[in-house]
């Protein structure tokens, strides 16, 4: 992408797709959010379970993990279902996403109980396992506030937030938040997971044809942690306007 070819959205390099979250989008499930990132939608369900895997009993700490799936129909040509053995890709990226929530919670305050993350893709259109994460998040957030109104556990388990988002260097460029043209092009190609305080949870950056300097890792983690700021701001209002 040379210098002044405008983005979708005509944004600025720094921009953000247009950001939506809607608390509450599954009704049966403990705590849901639909997040909608441009043309990428994402459902994001928490579903709460009175006990934990039979490694883990008896020790007083809880479960927190992860499943995504992209639907059929979410990438224009039809994605075959993942069967009994899901892909390498959705392997890592539910494996990112249960990381990344895990960073958050305390075990113990969340006692022999269990939280399942389902985040199943409607839409693809770049940064699918960033707002995965993102929306995860508020889902997990809803669930334990529900969980805690219901006298299961005394306290939210929470110890902060945690969002995540794409960037990456496209024709000599640092820009956040890659749609799929640019994800395609990109020469450098980063996912960066940051909790509410600043803390990185975990940084993914692939060079796919020049290697990445310091310099440019230095402007897309200032990208990152900009956008991430404003997506905190979106799921506290999602959180809000979805409490029980």
């Amino acid at each position: 992408m040379a210098a002044g070819v405008s983005r979708s959205y005509d944004r600025a390099a720094d921009g953000l797709r247009p950001v939506a979250i809607e608390p509450g989008f599954v009704r049966t499930a403990t705590g849901s959010a639909l997040i909608s990132m441009g043309e990428t939608r994402v459902i994001c369900t928490a579903s709460a379970q009175d006990s934990v895997p039979r490694w883990r009993a008896g020790r007083g700490l809880g479960w927190v993990t992860a499943e995504y799936a992209m639907l059929p129909a979410s990438t224009g040509q039809r994605k075959p279902r993942d069967g009994a053995r899901p892909d390498g890709r959705t392997v890592e990226i539910q494996r990112l996403i249960g990381r990344s929530l895990r960073g958050v919670v305390d075990f113990a305050a969340l006692g022999e109980n269990s939280i399942y993350l389902d985040c199943d893709v409607l839409q693809a259109d770049g940064g699918t396992r960033t707002a995965a994460i993102t929306g995860a998040y508020v889902a997990l957030a809803l669930a334990c506030e529900r969980l805690v109104a219901a006298g299961t556990i005394p306290r939210s388990p929470l110890t902060g937030s945690v969002a995540a988002i794409s960037c990456g260097i496209v024709g000599g460029r640092p820009l956040l938040d890659l749609d799929y043209p640019e994800d395609s092009a990109a020469e450098v190609d980063a996912n960066v997971v940051m909790t509410g305080d600043g803390g990185l949870v975990e940084v993914q950056a692939t060079a796919e044809r020049t290697p990445l300097s310091r310099a440019h890792l230095d402007d897309l983690l200032a990208l990152a942690e900009l956008g991430i700021g404003r997506l905190r701001a979106v799921q506290d209002e999602a959180i809000a306007a979805g409490r029980p």
